[in-house]
């Protein structure tokens, strides 16, 4: 190929990555890409300044129509959506605010997976439908206030009472907790780990929200408290026992943080690349010096690896081969380098950084808790640790 033919350096996208999708892919990207400038842009640093999404129902409604809800799944009104076509999906979301990403990762990737893959078929035509058109919104329940990183230690219990089930416990840190109306709930039984579809309509059953989060303040965060809830035993998801039911539906819901999170460090990037471009001192713009122009190699390098890295995790996810262990390499990766990247972009902007005009402030202190969600650092290390020695350092 002579120079001639050569396509022209694209800054948004130096590796030439658009080449990996077909038109369907790109289709569904810019869909999503358009919907975010069009509904959450305009309003996004109101809602986070605010703590609270006004309308969340009507943008679950609107979600819900694009096929966005449960996109990953077939069946029940859901779009069967290729894992790259979700990849693309959570990464726009996030470049748009991780709580706008949240919203559609839990209703798709925890609940309504978790009623597709191990609910009864009653479940999932009661369920599914209705969370795939955005009309009933669901959230998940493992996390408690005292077991996070080790949900084997979780306390809510399910005990049976003749046909029933009556459960008791507490959940913490639950998106879209308040505004849901099904709750896909973990707890302990005699018969082991079990997980139960609670209606949040259901006697004894709250959902208060959680107050003075400096992150993810554009989201519903919630705690779940279950006070003798009787459920009927038809409740209960048939399919699985043990923590291979919530620890599966985590893995999948930590494949599309692997997207995601790039859609909010590209965000932070461009506004940097942009801003660099623009602003003069010692009169010239600031992109003209070495300095800068060094930090934005190196954000767009750890930008473009990471979203190739989420590429190729996409395909083996795709091909039935992608193990827990690849998808902690990539959520471990990515979000760790996107929070770099915001923090490398706010430094180009100077103070104008910490400002709700500019998007990367409120990228940066959102990846904070997208750090911590759907395992911490220090247990996607020790995932990769025992995968590499075979050693487990869990116990």
């Amino acid at each position: 190929m002579s120079a001639g033919t050569l396509p022209s350096f694209d800054p948004h996208d130096p590796l030439g990555l658009d080449d990996l999708l077909d038109p369907e892919d790109l289709a569904v990207r810019d869909t999503m890409r358009q919907w975010a400038a069009d509904r959450v842009l305009p309003h996004i640093a109101d809602w986070y300044e605010r703590g609270e999404v006004p309308g969340i129902r009507e943008l679950a409604r609107e979600l819900g129509s694009l096929g966005a809800l449960g996109m990953s799944l077939t069946g029940y009104g859901c779009a069967g959506a290729s894992p790259i076509q979700y990849g693309l999906a959570c990464l726009e979301l996030e470049a748009a605010d991780s709580g706008i990403r949240s919203l559609m990762s839990v209703q798709g990737s925890l609940s309504m997976y978790a009623i597709h893959r191990f609910g009864s078929e009653e479940q999932k035509e009661r369920w599914l439908p209705r969370m795939a058109a955005g009309e009933v919104i669901g959230c998940f329940g493992l996390t408690e206030p005292d077991h996070g990183s080790d949900p084997a230690g979780m306390r809510t219990y399910a005990k049976r009472d003749g046909s029933d089930w009556v459960l008791s416990g507490r959940k913490m840190w639950i998106t879209n907790g308040s505004v849901a109306g099904v709750a896909v709930v973990w707890a302990r039984t005699d018969e082991g780990i079990r997980g139960f579809v609670v209606p949040t309509d259901a006697p004894g059953f709250s959902a208060p929200d959680i107050k003075h989060k400096w992150s993810l303040r554009a989201s519903v965060t919630s705690e779940l408290v279950l006070d003798e809830v009787r459920l009927p035993a038809d409740a209960v998801l048939p399919e699985v026992t043990g923590l291979r039911g919530p620890l599966s539906c985590l893995s999948h819901a930590r494949y599309g943080i692997i997207w995601g999170s790039m859609g909010a460090a590209r965000s932070a990037f461009e506004a940097a690349l942009e801003y660099a471009r623009e602003r003069e001192q010692f009169g010239r713009p600031i992109g003209g010096f070495q300095l800068t122009q060094a930090k934005l190699a190196d954000m767009a390098l750890e930008l473009h690896k990471g979203v190739l890295l989420a590429h190729h995790l996409g395909r083996r996810l795709e091909a039935g081969r992608l193990r827990p262990e690849q998808v902690s390499f990539g959520k471990l990766n990515n979000v760790r380098e996107a929070i770099e990247i915001c923090r490398t972009a706010r430094t180009i902007l100077g103070a104008n950084g910490i400002s709700l005009e500019y998007p990367v402030m409120r990228h940066a202190t959102n990846l904070e808790s997208v750090l911590t969600y759907e395992g911490t650092v220090e247990m996607h290390q020790l995932v990769l640790g025992k995968a590499l020695t075979g050693i487990d350092a869990f116990r």
